[in-house]
């Protein structure tokens, strides 16, 4: 019978953790209105579909949710983020959307805040997607929707921030 030396079997005892390390997989949850939703494309055209791709592309294990309604306002976005927000989740992308103005809602800011504390109370961590982001991006004929590459775009200009927040 032969037997293993230490540095042998510390070296399989490795390998074995970054293995199992890099089976877990990552929940990103794209929490926003019909610019998060895809109003206009097919689900698979929507960024939070794109984004998945293109972390996957790049060796991420991770599941991206299109959490997005449309003409949801920030306090409907609070107000929901416990069920949209699964348990396990490592990052929300937050994208409150023009929504809040145009309904005449004034408490923006306290809504983003409180979902921010609420995300931090449960570890997990927030990337803010502003409407900035959607500037110069081609967009569908109602001037508000991208299109299906402008929703490419947008996912490869938050890719970065969506890793750096996964920690990788």
């Amino acid at each position: 019978m032969r037997t293993f030396r230490p540095l042998a079997i510390s070296t399989i005892a490795a390998c074995l953790v970054l293995a199992a390390q890099s089976a877990i997989a990552a929940t990103v949850v794209a929490l926003g209105a019909s610019n998060t939703y895809g109003k206009g494309v097919g689900r698979g055209e929507a960024y939070p579909a794109q984004l998945q791709q293109i972390l996957r592309a790049k060796g991420h294990n991770v599941t991206v949710v299109n959490a997005g309604i449309n003409g949801n306002t920030t306090e409907q976005m609070l107000a929901r983020f416990d069920s949209a927000v699964p348990k396990g989740t490592s990052v929300v992308i937050l994208q409150p959307g023009g929504n809040d103005r145009r309904k005449g809602k004034s408490d923006t800011n306290a809504n983003i805040a409180a979902i921010e504390s609420r995300a931090a109370a449960r570890g997990i961590r927030v990337v803010m997607m502003s409407n900035g982001m959607l500037h110069g991006l081609p967009h569908q004929a109602d001037g508000q929707h991208l299109t299906p590459e402008g929703y490419r775009l947008l996912a490869q200009a938050i890719a970065s921030q969506v890793e750096g927040a996964l920690g990788r």
